[in-house]
């Protein structure tokens, strides 16, 4: 059964969307102690909360996970993984990027959704160009298709 083709594509294809979700439900609980970590680290050197005083501190903070996403981003994709898990993992970095984007066009929705769709084409044409396999298609237009619904349907992060 595994050995045909068909089978193997469709196994494929639910696996990456099963474990990608989980994964990246994995990933917004660890942007979660993540922040929570830093901002227990600036409690020690300051009384006030930085989130409550500061307006530039939360955007900070999710670009330094962003930040700490593209490191991690770049040690897998420069791995010997298989395929397959690389294709799991990418709904990570494109789901931060895009909701990162999200969140600092809050205000204008529009604008997010187009850069949005300029970062996700570009990301498709880059592999198109680099001639990569089609899994990791499927998972960009898998994330992207359920952050913009998700979005679109009254969702919020």
């Amino acid at each position: 059964m595994f050995k045909n083709p068909f089978v193997k594509k469709i196994l494929s294809a639910l696996g990456v969307a099963g474990f990608g979700f989980v994964l990246l439900n994995l990933t917004f609980l660890f942007d979660f102690l993540f922040q929570s970590l830093v901002r227990l680290i600036f409690r020690l050197f300051t009384p006030v909360d930085l989130m409550m005083t500061i307006s530039w501190f939360a955007p900070l903070m999710h670009g330094l996970f962003l930040v700490v996403i593209g490191l991690l981003s770049w040690f897998v994709f420069r791995s010997k993984l298989n395929v397959f898990l690389k294709a799991v993992y990418l709904p990570v970095p494109v789901a931060v990027g895009l909701v990162t984007l999200g969140m600092f066009l809050f205000s204008s929705s529009l604008p997010a959704f187009l850069l949005g769709a300029l970062l996700v084409i570009g990301v498709l044409y880059y592999f198109y160009r680099t001639r990569q396999p089609w899994l990791y298609y499927f998972a960009v237009i898998l994330t992207s298709l359920t952050l913009a619904i998700f979005t679109l349907s009254g969702g919020e992060i």
